[in-house]
């Protein structure tokens, strides 16, 4: 009987919220040319010659201000989650990893080659699909198996923005941190433009279309804006919520290109002005809290919306070992497994 392992993949984090440590982090995670897709010397130029100068001196004060007793709150919550997978099912081996430091995805692997695994889930922690998390974290993966001349029988998790078992737990999550008086803001991670246009084939629908995603199509089947749109509006159905109860936005911009709208910062401006007082954030793109979450939105964001005139900002944490996330992602694991044997 095959030995199942699964390694679960998140984006990264520093191994201390120094400057240095920041330094070392981002020149890693924007030197990918699947996070800044410009050609090889001009994203050279832009990350080493300009941002790296700039911007660990900006960062490591907002890590410091969120760090954890125990770590980094991403790396610490992906552990947590990866225990409690451990501890409720005795079948599966389980470990975590990052795309961009540590621990690595060639250790996250080594640990599993070590225990036995010759059945692989390969599971990046994104519900939607786009080139600079779950590609980047695949073509990794690949590489370093290659690397190691590791065999092991492969299985990909692929995206599940609208799986019972992730928008369930993330509609409970919300509803209890909500009434009929306050507005709901999505706020997903921000993608440049030309990322989710190159998974349009048919260079006929994205940004071509009013509403491009909210338009199912063949063109838009793995599109990150689409599935954005989709666990939108799953959750807001599973809520019953008005269509002026919620918005829709996207947070965590860098460099000059365009980038997915409505920016957050740019939609709780707006949100003011239209008169709401009391606002709620949930971030579902992320499954783990770190630093967009917990500094970009519970402080940057938090200030920015009380300085405008807004009374009550709630900013509802993400799933990270919450119980019923626990069980749905359990489920998702066994689901991927069980329709491997059965194929």
């Amino acid at each position: 009987m095959a030995k199942k392992g699964v390694l679960l993949i998140n984006v990264g984090t520093p191994d201390e919220p120094t400057v240095k440590s920041v330094r070392d982090y981002l020149r890693e995670f924007l030197l990918d040319p699947d996070v800044i897709d410009a050609p090889y010397l001009v994203r050279q130029f832009l990350v080493r010659g300009i941002i790296l100068r700039v911007r660990p001196k900006k960062i490591a004060p907002l890590y410091q201000k969120i760090w954890m007793e125990d770590g980094s709150p991403l790396r610490v919550y992906s552990d947590r989650i990866t225990k409690s997978l451990n501890s409720s099912n005795d079948e599966i081996e389980f470990e975590f990893a990052m795309r961009y430091g540590n621990p690595s995805i060639r250790y996250g692997l080594e640990q599993l080659q070590s225990k036995g695994v010759d059945e692989l889930l390969l599971l990046p922690m994104f519900p939607h699909h786009a080139q600079a998390t779950t590609e980047s974290a695949l073509k990794h993966s690949y590489k370093q198996l290659k690397n190691m001349n590791w065999n092991p029988e492969i299985i990909e998790m692929g995206n599940f923005e609208t799986d019972e078992e992730y928008v369930i737990p993330l509609a409970k999550s919300i509803e209890s941190q909500i009434d009929k008086d306050t507005h709901l803001l999505f706020s997903y991670h921000g993608l440049p433009v030309s990322h989710v246009k190159r998974i349009d084939k048919t260079k006929n629908h994205c940004q071509k279309i009013n509403d491009c995603c909210s338009v199912a199509t063949e063109a838009n089947t793995i599109c990150y804006g689409h599935h954005c749109m989709n666990t939108t509006q799953t959750v807001v159905g599973l809520l019953g919520l008005k269509p002026d109860q919620w918005s829709l936005s996207f947070q965590s911009r860098i460099g000059p290109v365009k980038w997915l709208e409505p920016s957050t910062m740019d939609k709780v401006e707006e949100l003011v002005k239209r008169g709401i007082k009391k606002l709620a954030i949930v971030a579902p793109a992320f499954l783990a809290d770190g630093l967009e979450t917990l500094e970009e939105l519970d402080i940057g964001i938090r200030e920015h919306f009380i300085s405008l005139g807004g009374e009550e900002l709630t900013v509802i944490k993400c799933l990270n070992d919450n119980a019923d996330w626990i069980e749905g992602l359990g489920s998702l694991i066994n689901k991927k497994f069980q329709a491997k044997a059965s194929a």
